[in-house]
Protein backbone atom coordinates (compact mmCIF):
# COMPACT_ATOMS: atom_id res chain seq x y z
CA UNK A 1 0.00 0.00 0.00
CA UNK A 2 1.30 3.23 -0.69
CA UNK A 3 0.48 6.76 1.16
CA UNK A 4 0.15 10.00 -0.40
CA UNK A 5 -0.28 12.88 2.25
CA UNK A 6 -1.40 14.99 -0.90
CA UNK A 7 -3.77 12.29 -2.56
CA UNK A 8 -7.43 11.58 -1.54
CA UNK A 9 -6.88 7.85 -2.31
CA UNK A 10 -4.90 4.91 -0.63
CA UNK A 11 -2.45 3.21 -3.73
CA UNK A 12 -2.54 -0.51 -3.73
CA UNK A 13 -0.68 -2.99 -6.16
CA UNK A 14 -2.43 -6.27 -7.40
CA UNK A 15 -0.52 -7.76 -5.25
CA UNK A 16 -0.69 -5.96 -2.31
CA UNK A 17 -4.73 -5.60 -2.91
CA UNK A 18 -4.87 -9.48 -3.12
CA UNK A 19 -4.12 -9.62 0.32
CA UNK A 20 -6.63 -7.95 1.82
CA UNK A 21 -9.28 -10.95 0.78
CA UNK A 22 -8.36 -12.10 4.15
CA UNK A 23 -9.94 -15.83 4.01
CA UNK A 24 -12.91 -15.30 1.62
CA UNK A 25 -12.72 -18.47 -0.77
CA UNK A 26 -13.18 -18.34 -4.23
CA UNK A 27 -16.83 -19.18 -4.66
CA UNK A 28 -16.74 -19.04 -8.71
CA UNK A 29 -16.34 -21.68 -11.46
CA UNK A 30 -14.55 -21.15 -14.80
CA UNK A 31 -18.29 -22.04 -16.35
CA UNK A 32 -19.66 -19.39 -14.44
CA UNK A 33 -17.17 -16.52 -15.01
CA UNK A 34 -17.31 -17.63 -19.10
CA UNK A 35 -20.88 -16.39 -18.89
CA UNK A 36 -19.79 -12.89 -16.55
CA UNK A 37 -17.50 -12.30 -18.97
CA UNK A 38 -17.98 -9.38 -21.53
CA UNK A 39 -17.40 -9.49 -25.36
CA UNK A 40 -13.61 -8.45 -24.80
CA UNK A 41 -12.93 -8.83 -21.62
CA UNK A 42 -10.08 -11.69 -20.19
CA UNK A 43 -10.96 -11.23 -16.83
CA UNK A 44 -9.55 -14.63 -14.94
CA UNK A 45 -10.21 -16.59 -12.03
CA UNK A 46 -7.04 -15.33 -11.01
CA UNK A 47 -8.26 -11.81 -11.26
CA UNK A 48 -11.59 -12.42 -9.78
CA UNK A 49 -9.29 -13.96 -6.02
CA UNK A 50 -7.11 -10.89 -6.57
CA UNK A 51 -8.89 -8.01 -7.14
CA UNK A 52 -12.97 -8.78 -6.90
CA UNK A 53 -13.05 -11.18 -3.04
CA UNK A 54 -10.65 -8.56 -1.63
CA UNK A 55 -13.58 -6.06 -2.85
CA UNK A 56 -16.44 -7.84 -2.14
CA UNK A 57 -15.35 -8.61 1.60
CA UNK A 58 -14.89 -4.55 1.91
CA UNK A 59 -18.09 -3.99 0.24
CA UNK A 60 -19.69 -6.72 3.03
CA UNK A 61 -18.39 -4.71 5.81
CA UNK A 62 -19.39 -1.20 4.30
CA UNK A 63 -23.07 -3.01 3.96
CA UNK A 64 -23.14 -4.24 7.52
CA UNK A 65 -22.52 -1.05 9.08
CA UNK A 66 -24.62 0.63 6.63
CA UNK A 67 -27.35 -2.07 8.27
CA UNK A 68 -26.84 -1.75 11.97
CA UNK A 69 -26.13 2.43 11.54
CA UNK A 70 -30.09 2.23 9.50
CA UNK A 71 -31.36 0.21 12.52
CA UNK A 72 -30.09 2.66 15.40
CA UNK A 73 -31.49 5.34 13.09
CA UNK A 74 -34.37 4.18 13.38
CA UNK A 75 -34.77 3.11 16.63
CA UNK A 76 -33.92 6.61 17.69
CA UNK A 77 -36.92 7.82 15.62
CA UNK A 78 -39.32 5.12 16.84
CA UNK A 79 -39.61 4.02 13.21
CA UNK A 80 -40.40 0.91 12.43
CA UNK A 81 -37.54 -0.67 10.65
CA UNK A 82 -37.40 0.16 7.09
CA UNK A 83 -35.88 -2.29 3.90
CA UNK A 84 -32.99 -0.01 2.13
CA UNK A 85 -30.99 -0.89 -0.29
CA UNK A 86 -27.66 -0.43 -0.66
CA UNK A 87 -26.59 1.52 -3.88
CA UNK A 88 -23.49 0.86 -5.68
CA UNK A 89 -22.33 2.77 -8.74
CA UNK A 90 -20.30 1.51 -11.62
CA UNK A 91 -18.61 4.19 -14.03
CA UNK A 92 -16.07 4.19 -16.94
CA UNK A 93 -15.42 4.76 -20.78
CA UNK A 94 -17.09 3.11 -23.57
CA UNK A 95 -14.80 -0.84 -23.95
CA UNK A 96 -13.19 -0.31 -20.36
CA UNK A 97 -15.07 -3.49 -19.33
CA UNK A 98 -17.40 -2.07 -16.41
CA UNK A 99 -20.10 -4.36 -17.45
CA UNK A 100 -18.04 -6.79 -16.55
CA UNK A 101 -17.34 -5.49 -13.39
CA UNK A 102 -20.69 -4.97 -12.85
CA UNK A 103 -21.73 -8.62 -13.23
CA UNK A 104 -18.77 -10.45 -11.31
CA UNK A 105 -19.50 -8.49 -8.41
CA UNK A 106 -23.20 -9.03 -8.76
CA UNK A 107 -22.36 -12.46 -8.57
CA UNK A 108 -19.90 -12.47 -5.42
CA UNK A 109 -22.14 -9.94 -3.69
CA UNK A 110 -24.89 -12.54 -3.56
CA UNK A 111 -22.76 -15.07 -1.92
CA UNK A 112 -22.78 -13.15 1.11
CA UNK A 113 -25.29 -14.49 3.79
CA UNK A 114 -25.96 -10.63 4.65
CA UNK A 115 -27.63 -9.68 1.77
CA UNK A 116 -28.43 -13.06 -1.40
CA UNK A 117 -30.45 -10.37 -3.36
CA UNK A 118 -29.04 -8.17 -5.77
CA UNK A 119 -30.33 -6.29 -8.92
CA UNK A 120 -28.12 -5.03 -11.51
CA UNK A 121 -29.61 -2.30 -13.69
CA UNK A 122 -27.56 -0.40 -16.45
CA UNK A 123 -28.92 2.77 -16.90
CA UNK A 124 -28.99 2.18 -21.21
CA UNK A 125 -32.57 1.49 -20.67
CA UNK A 126 -33.05 5.58 -19.79
CA UNK A 127 -31.65 6.96 -22.81
CA UNK A 128 -34.28 8.40 -25.06
CA UNK A 129 -35.56 6.09 -27.54
CA UNK A 130 -33.70 7.15 -30.99
CA UNK A 131 -37.20 8.53 -32.46
CA UNK A 132 -36.46 10.99 -29.69
CA UNK A 133 -33.17 11.54 -29.93
CA UNK A 134 -33.17 12.04 -33.89
CA UNK A 135 -35.83 14.31 -33.35
CA UNK A 136 -33.34 16.39 -31.01
CA UNK A 137 -30.41 16.13 -33.21
CA UNK A 138 -28.64 14.37 -30.84
CA UNK A 139 -28.17 10.56 -31.87
CA UNK A 140 -24.36 11.58 -32.67
CA UNK A 141 -24.14 12.27 -29.02
CA UNK A 142 -25.95 8.80 -27.57
CA UNK A 143 -24.65 8.28 -24.00
CA UNK A 144 -24.10 11.93 -23.71
CA UNK A 145 -25.44 13.22 -20.33
CA UNK A 146 -28.30 14.84 -22.41
CA UNK A 147 -28.80 11.64 -24.21
CA UNK A 148 -30.86 10.25 -20.65
CA UNK A 149 -33.69 10.84 -19.58
CA UNK A 150 -32.20 12.26 -16.55
CA UNK A 151 -35.55 12.94 -14.62
CA UNK A 152 -36.65 9.00 -15.05
CA UNK A 153 -33.33 7.50 -14.00
CA UNK A 154 -33.24 10.08 -10.83
CA UNK A 155 -36.59 9.35 -9.68
CA UNK A 156 -35.72 5.39 -10.08
CA UNK A 157 -33.06 5.46 -8.11
CA UNK A 158 -35.17 7.75 -5.44
CA UNK A 159 -37.45 5.04 -5.31
CA UNK A 160 -35.21 2.58 -4.66
CA UNK A 161 -33.37 4.40 -1.69
CA UNK A 162 -36.90 5.30 -0.07
CA UNK A 163 -37.79 1.45 0.24
CA UNK A 164 -40.11 1.16 -2.54
CA UNK A 165 -42.00 -2.30 -2.34
CA UNK A 166 -41.98 -2.44 -6.52
CA UNK A 167 -39.71 -0.47 -8.87
CA UNK A 168 -39.44 -0.43 -12.68
CA UNK A 169 -36.75 0.20 -14.82
CA UNK A 170 -37.12 0.57 -18.99
CA UNK A 171 -34.78 -2.26 -20.92
CA UNK A 172 -32.83 -1.41 -23.56
CA UNK A 173 -31.47 -4.23 -26.70
CA UNK A 174 -28.07 -3.75 -27.84
CA UNK A 175 -29.22 -5.23 -31.59
CA UNK A 176 -32.26 -2.81 -31.72
CA UNK A 177 -29.93 0.14 -30.65
CA UNK A 178 -32.85 1.47 -29.10
CA UNK A 179 -34.91 1.32 -25.89
CA UNK A 180 -37.38 -1.94 -25.87
CA UNK A 181 -41.28 -0.50 -25.73
CA UNK A 182 -43.67 -1.67 -23.43
CA UNK A 183 -40.87 -3.78 -21.66
CA UNK A 184 -39.59 -3.47 -17.90
CA UNK A 185 -37.17 -4.62 -15.30
CA UNK A 186 -38.94 -5.24 -12.32
CA UNK A 187 -36.85 -4.52 -8.92
CA UNK A 188 -38.45 -6.19 -5.62
CA UNK A 189 -37.29 -4.91 -2.93
CA UNK A 190 -33.49 -6.13 -3.44
CA UNK A 191 -30.40 -5.69 -0.37
CA UNK A 192 -28.25 -4.70 -2.85
CA UNK A 193 -28.89 -2.21 -6.43
CA UNK A 194 -25.52 -2.30 -8.63
CA UNK A 195 -26.26 0.39 -11.26
CA UNK A 196 -23.47 0.53 -14.50
CA UNK A 197 -23.32 3.29 -16.37
CA UNK A 198 -20.94 5.77 -18.09
CA UNK A 199 -21.99 9.26 -16.62
CA UNK A 200 -23.32 7.94 -13.23
CA UNK A 201 -20.89 9.65 -11.49
CA UNK A 202 -22.12 13.19 -12.38
CA UNK A 203 -23.26 15.51 -9.46
CA UNK A 204 -24.56 19.07 -9.43
CA UNK A 205 -20.94 20.12 -9.70
CA UNK A 206 -21.62 19.49 -13.73
CA UNK A 207 -24.34 21.78 -13.77
CA UNK A 208 -23.56 25.33 -12.39
CA UNK A 209 -26.22 26.79 -13.80
CA UNK A 210 -28.84 23.99 -11.83
CA UNK A 211 -27.53 24.44 -8.42
CA UNK A 212 -31.03 22.51 -7.05
CA UNK A 213 -30.98 19.79 -9.27
CA UNK A 214 -30.92 16.03 -7.73
CA UNK A 215 -28.43 13.26 -9.35
CA UNK A 216 -28.06 9.49 -9.27
CA UNK A 217 -24.82 10.16 -7.29
CA UNK A 218 -26.32 11.89 -4.73
CA UNK A 219 -28.13 8.19 -3.58
CA UNK A 220 -24.85 6.20 -4.44
CA UNK A 221 -23.72 4.27 -0.86
CA UNK A 222 -20.39 3.20 -2.89
CA UNK A 223 -19.05 4.34 -6.17
CA UNK A 224 -16.45 2.77 -8.04
CA UNK A 225 -14.95 3.80 -11.76
CA UNK A 226 -12.73 1.46 -13.89
CA UNK A 227 -10.35 3.55 -15.60
CA UNK A 228 -7.65 2.67 -18.14
CA UNK A 229 -5.14 4.97 -20.24
CA UNK A 230 -6.84 6.49 -23.58
CA UNK A 231 -4.67 4.49 -26.02
CA UNK A 232 -5.84 1.10 -24.50
CA UNK A 233 -9.41 2.23 -24.60
CA UNK A 234 -9.01 3.32 -28.37
CA UNK A 235 -7.48 -0.32 -28.74
CA UNK A 236 -10.51 -2.11 -27.45
CA UNK A 237 -13.02 -0.26 -28.42
CA UNK A 238 -11.50 -1.59 -32.44
CA UNK A 239 -10.81 -4.81 -31.40
CA UNK A 240 -14.53 -5.06 -29.87
CA UNK A 241 -16.27 -3.38 -32.75
CA UNK A 242 -14.31 -6.00 -35.20
CA UNK A 243 -15.72 -9.06 -33.04
CA UNK A 244 -19.13 -7.58 -33.64
CA UNK A 245 -18.70 -6.70 -37.15
CA UNK A 246 -18.23 -10.79 -37.77
CA UNK A 247 -20.76 -11.38 -34.38
CA UNK A 248 -23.94 -9.57 -33.60
CA UNK A 249 -23.56 -7.07 -36.96
CA UNK A 250 -24.12 -10.40 -38.93
CA UNK A 251 -27.85 -10.48 -37.63
CA UNK A 252 -30.06 -8.91 -39.84
CA UNK A 253 -32.23 -7.55 -37.42
CA UNK A 254 -29.35 -5.54 -36.11
CA UNK A 255 -28.99 -1.54 -36.14
CA UNK A 256 -25.55 -1.83 -37.38
CA UNK A 257 -26.05 -5.31 -39.90
CA UNK A 258 -24.42 -2.43 -42.50
CA UNK A 259 -21.20 -2.70 -41.08
CA UNK A 260 -20.94 -6.21 -40.98
CA UNK A 261 -20.15 -6.15 -44.88
CA UNK A 262 -16.85 -3.92 -44.23
CA UNK A 263 -13.31 -5.27 -44.64
CA UNK A 264 -11.01 -5.44 -41.87
CA UNK A 265 -9.22 -2.42 -42.46
CA UNK A 266 -12.57 -0.36 -43.54
CA UNK A 267 -13.79 -2.08 -40.29
CA UNK A 268 -10.90 -0.31 -38.25
CA UNK A 269 -11.35 2.86 -39.89
CA UNK A 270 -14.96 2.80 -38.97
CA UNK A 271 -14.66 2.45 -35.47
CA UNK A 272 -11.65 4.53 -35.07
CA UNK A 273 -13.83 7.56 -36.35
CA UNK A 274 -16.58 6.28 -34.10
CA UNK A 275 -14.10 6.39 -31.22
CA UNK A 276 -12.68 9.70 -31.76
CA UNK A 277 -15.90 11.53 -32.95
CA UNK A 278 -17.95 10.01 -30.19
CA UNK A 279 -16.85 8.00 -27.38
CA UNK A 280 -13.55 9.76 -26.85
CA UNK A 281 -15.40 13.28 -26.45
CA UNK A 282 -17.76 12.00 -24.56
CA UNK A 283 -14.78 10.25 -21.92
CA UNK A 284 -12.61 13.78 -22.23
CA UNK A 285 -16.21 16.08 -21.14
CA UNK A 286 -18.49 13.77 -19.37
CA UNK A 287 -16.69 10.88 -17.88
CA UNK A 288 -13.42 11.02 -16.54
CA UNK A 289 -13.62 14.96 -15.08
CA UNK A 290 -16.08 12.34 -12.54
CA UNK A 291 -13.31 9.51 -11.48
CA UNK A 292 -12.17 11.46 -8.34
CA UNK A 293 -15.21 11.45 -6.87
CA UNK A 294 -15.20 7.71 -6.95
CA UNK A 295 -14.82 5.80 -3.47
CA UNK A 296 -12.67 3.12 -5.36
CA UNK A 297 -10.59 3.07 -8.89
CA UNK A 298 -10.01 0.33 -10.72
CA UNK A 299 -7.30 1.05 -13.21
CA UNK A 300 -6.51 -1.41 -16.26
CA UNK A 301 -3.14 -2.53 -18.21
CA UNK A 302 -1.97 -3.45 -21.54
CA UNK A 303 -3.25 -6.99 -20.87
CA UNK A 304 -6.80 -5.67 -19.94
CA UNK A 305 -6.29 -6.80 -16.07
CA UNK A 306 -6.53 -4.51 -13.32
CA UNK A 307 -3.05 -3.45 -12.25
CA UNK A 308 -3.85 -1.11 -9.58
CA UNK A 309 -6.67 -0.40 -6.69
CA UNK A 310 -7.27 3.35 -5.55
CA UNK A 311 -9.35 3.37 -2.07
CA UNK A 312 -10.59 6.57 -1.30
CA UNK A 313 -8.78 7.42 2.73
Amino acid sequence: MTIDNDSPYLAFSREAWSELRDTVHQPLSEAELTCLRGINDKVSLAEVRDIYLPLSRLLNLYIKAKQRRSKVLDQFLRKEARHVPYIISIAGSVAVGKSTTARILEALLARWPQHPKVALVTTDGFLYPNAVLEERGLMRRKGFPQSYDIRRLVQFVSDIKSGKSRVTAPLYSHLSYDVIPDEEQVVEQPDIVIIEGLNVLQSGMDYPHEPHRVFVSDFVDFSIFVDADERLLKTWYVERFLKLRSGAFTDPDSYFHSYAQLSEEEAVATASRIWQEINYKNLKQNILPTKDRAELVLTKGMAHGIEQVWLKK
